[in-house]
């Protein structure tokens, strides 16, 4: 249901101070999830998101620059990127 089977396009802003540019690109991860933050907590170098997904929670540990630079805030809609050669499956 979360899955694509086609390279995922996305548009990135760049530059600390500004000016700001937009860069297209494609990215080789095919799972992406769009969800709504849920939590923020920032440590010192690192910080912590939870992102609600459906009925799931879905936790990320970004950079805390990254964070800042993207101007992350609880109820921004965001698109979880998972990029990974393991994915595990478990059945009840």
């Amino acid at each position: 249901m979360f899955s694509l089977n086609e390279a995922a396009h996305c548009t990135l802003l760049t530059g600390m101070d500004g000016p700001w540019y937009s860069v297209t690109m494609t990215l080789s991860a095919r799972n992406r999830l769009e969800g709504k933050i849920k939590e923020i907590e920032s440590g010192s170098v690192m910080t912590h998101v939870v992102v609600s997904v459906g009925n799931n929670l879905v936790e990320s540990g970004i950079t805390k620059r990254s964070a800042e630079e993207m101007k992350l805030k609880v109820g921004d809609a965001v698109t979880v990127v998972i990029k990974s050669t393991e994915v595990m499956l478990e059945k009840k």
